[in-house]
């Protein structure tokens, strides 16, 4: 069955918000190392995405964090320690990241 086209702007989508939230080469693999990992320390993130800088990861951690994917919790000791997870949102949001697996997995070529 052959959908029309209509009116509506395809940033009005569900698709497009959702999309704007991981968009970004890093994204997608920040979340899912969070999904794999719990808790996790910048410099550990940094490690398991190999070659980043600081900069882009400390943008990307920032933006999933202004869109309530991620937590941030800060330890007051010193040195500083800083840990990343997975918010209710983001934890959500990880059913898709499961399925973009499984096809990868089962349409692998």
């Amino acid at each position: 069955m052959k959908k029309t086209v209509s009116n509506a702007n395809f940033k009005d989508t569900g698709f497009s918000y959702t999309l704007s939230l991981i968009a970004g080469k890093y994204k997608m693999v920040i979340l899912y190392c969070l999904m794999e990992y719990g808790r996790v320390r910048f410099n550990d993130l940094r490690r398991y995405l190999g070659k980043i800088s600081d900069k882009t990861l400390s943008q990307h951690l920032k933006e999933l964090e202004r869109d309530a994917l991620i937590c941030r919790t800060v330890y007051p000791v010193i040195p500083p320690k800083v840990e990343y997870s997975l918010s209710e949102r983001g934890k959500s949001l990880m059913v898709v990241l499961d399925q973009l697996c499984d096809w990868g997995n089962e349409n692998r070529i």
